[in-house]
């Protein structure tokens, strides 16, 4: 055995890791209070995997790698699962998992098997808490969590609350087997934590982390009756012990289960090659921003049972099965401070500036803070330490405070009396949230407003974006959007980084934004509560500036999708002095004030008598380009999902109108779905 300087390192470095391990473990398993993160953990549990096999001398019966997880606690009787629930090896990306890929190919052929007849199922990783269920003679007798692999806490009494869980299996053609053990994962729908976490905070009760730690939480109570208040739900995906040779393989384990009455997701699949296993995983990965439930991962699982017995385990892990995690979408961190910005209607919105942290593989330090309300719902406070999420491409948020590490050094927060950027008394409006600056010469309100006027929704005007807009405002070179069009060569060519070439390209996307839609020009004028699908309903109506300037609030809100509260707004709009000043200067810089005349008139189109909503993002094309597909094949486009809708055209991160879609059963169509339409009709 060596015995070397280096080697007196590796054991005090293991031993140190080992202790760690065993802290969180203790945090995780028993007191469902996790300290780190998942992915700090799992870069613990690597680096000392790592030595392991590298000084495999070293390695101890007690180490974290050889068993499952934390013991039971003693206030539960314990069960001895009659077949071990042994944890998953995880593949962090794509080579990972070509490595376990090919390991798996090399073992059953080593064993004896035809490689070509391997076979995987994919489902998704719950990040709920497992448990196991003993069922005789088809009848639920006893339920344990995983507890340390062997033996679990035993929670009948209180997984028999859960709704989701049969007491007796639903009856076959075939008797059910005289003892089986069904494996699921415990968990708390999302929109339910939500609500759960709320529920504490006015309850003064500390709030969980994360929807795992609610679920588990829950399911360990002492008292059934509260774990029956607690919205729990299950899903199913295996088996451990069985009395008889009744499945060849994991897919027909999943189907054994549903037609028991089992709780199996809908969306398990099924892939023969390694690239099936990636395409399905990122698929998996971009959409679990749309789940009701939490998923960390996605489980990989040799599909025949005879080759997941020939592979076997090695150490704590399954050779058969391996699990592709994905990056975090929560992290903890602490709330610095609740900054303000003063948007373009002279909202005051707060946001987090955060100690920087990694999620869903970025790095965040501001998230997004909602309101003065949902702080005060939340009861966040400036030095919290907070869970902060981000899932997809949605901007982070701070989603609660972990209410028992505070110290006393928090601060409540206030919104401020006086607008952070010009210092004038804020306004409340009675029956809304919002808290507004009321200047109408707000520098933060001008600048924002122009920001708007030139974005890529709006006027698009390439090259000039939000910095170079900060520094005309700045340099008191433009104060409201007309300004941008009598700008001219002689006020750019000096500015620092303006060359010959970028001063012409800057002035031509300016002159070309001119002929940008009318609907387009309504929604760049920023007009509160009116946003671009809005703008597109109000310029159909209204297909010029004049005619819409003279409209009267009844009539905007006879728009279908348009309403009282925006009729007044736009109404109100173009009553104010300057906001018509401005619409009559953009006129006469040549502005478009009119919408084009249609070349063929709406009922010749195959569209004709549909009407579509939009949700989302699309893959290729705009919101004004699907709008004008439609309006041009004869369908209208509104804002609201009713009875009388006849398609939402859904894309990327859908909002509520895809769910009022299914609630009223209005027939779902993605950007090929309308392409197929315009093509057969």
């Amino acid at each position: 055995m060596r015995t070397d300087t280096s080697d007196l390192g590796t054991r005090a470095r293991l031993e140190e890791l080992r202790e760690q391990i065993r802290h969180h473990d203790y945090r995780y398993y028993v007191l469902d209070s996790p300290e780190i993160s998942d992915a700090e953990y799992d870069a613990l549990f690597r680096e000392l995997r790592g030595l392991e096999e590298a000084y495999p001398e070293f390695v101890t019966p007690d180490s974290p790698t050889q068993r499952v997880g934390g013991e039971p606690l003693a206030a539960f009787g314990q069960v001895r699962h009659a077949e071990p629930m042994l944890s998953l090896a995880n593949a962090k990306d794509e080579h990972e998992l070509a490595a376990w890929h090919a390991r798996v190919v090399k073992l059953v052929s080593e064993a004896g098997f035809e490689p070509a007849g391997l076979r995987f199922t994919l489902e998704p990783k719950i990040d709920g808490l497992a448990v196991s269920l003993r069922y005789e003679g088809g009848r639920f007798v006893t339920g344990a969590t995983r507890g340390n692999g062997r033996v679990g806490e035993d929670v009948t009494q209180n997984l028999r609350t859960i709704a989701a869980l049969p007491l007796s299996m639903r009856p076959d053609s075939d008797p059910p087997p005289p003892v089986v053990e069904v494996r699921g994962e415990v968990y708390l729908p999302l929109a339910a934590f939500e609500r759960f976490n709320e529920q504490r905070i006015a309850a003064g009760e500390p709030t969980f982390a994360n929807p795992r730690n609610a679920a588990a939480g829950s399911l360990r109570q002492l008292d059934p009756r509260v774990t029956a208040t607690r919205p729990l739900s299950m899903w199913t995906y295996g088996v451990g012990y069985v009395e008889g040779d009744l499945f060849a393989t994991q897919w027909q384990v999943l189907g054994w289960l549903r037609e028991r009455g089992f709780r199996v997701n809908p969306d398990v699949r099924t892939a023969d090659t390694l690239e099936e296993l990636v395409t399905v995983c990122r698929d998996w990965e971009a959409r679990r921003a749309d789940l009701d439930y939490d998923i960390d991962g996605v489980v990989i699982k040799v599909d025949s049972r005879r080759m997941q017995v020939a592979l076997g385990t090695v150490g704590r892990d399954p050779r058969w099965a391996v699990a592709f995690k994905f990056a975090p979408t929560t992290a903890q961190t602490r709330l610095v401070r609740i900054g303000i910005n003063v948007g373009r209607t002279g909202t005051l919105n707060p946001y987090a500036v955060l100690e920087p942290v990694q999620v869903g593989g970025v790095t965040v330090g501001l998230a997004t803070l909602h309101n003065e309300e949902d702080i005060l719902r939340k009861d966040l406070r400036e030095g919290d330490v907070v869970i902060v999420q981000r899932a997809g491409d949605v901007i982070p948020q701070v989603v609660s405070p972990l209410t028992d590490l505070r110290d006393g050094s928090e601060r409540p927060f206030r919104m401020p009396e006086a607008c952070p950027s010009c210092g004038t008394g804020v306004v409340r409006t009675p029956g809304e949230v919002a808290v507004r600056c009321p200047n109408f010469d707000c520098p933060a309100k001008l600048v924002e407003t122009l920001k708007h006027f030139v974005s890529r929704g709006a006027m698009d005007i390439e090259g000039v974006g939000e910095k170079l807009v900060q520094r005309f405002f700045d340099l008191g070179m433009v104060r409201d959007p007309a300004d941008l069009y009598h700008l001219g060569y002689e006020h750019l060519i000096g500015l620092e980084g303006f060359q010959d070439k970028s001063t012409r390209n800057v002035l031509a996307a300016i002159e070309a934004s001119k002929g940008r839609s009318f609907e387009r020009v309504v929604f760049a004028l920023g007009i509160p509560h009116v946003g671009g699908q809005t703008a597109a309903l109000i310029a159909g109506r209204f297909p010029s500036m004049a005619e819409l300037r003279a409209a009267e609030p009844e009539t905007i809100a006879a728009v279908e999708g348009v309403g009282p509260i925006i009729a007044q707004s736009v109404a109100a709009y173009f009553r104010d002095p300057r906001n018509a000043d401005l619409v009559d200067r953009l006129a006469a810089a040549g502005v478009r004030m009119e919408a084009e005349r249609r070349a063929v008139p709406p009922s010749a189109g195959p569209l004709t008598g549909k009407t579509f909503v939009l949700t989302g993002v699309l893959p290729t094309l705009s919101r004004e380009e699907a709008t004008a597909l439609i309006e041009r094949a004869g369908g209208r486009v509104t804002g609201s999902v009713s009875a009388r809708t006849d398609y939402v055209l859904v894309g990327d991160s859908p909002g509520s109108k895809l769910a009022k879609a299914e609630k009223l059963g209005v027939a779902l169509l993605d950007e090929a779905g309308l392409g197929e339409l315009l093509e057969d009709g």
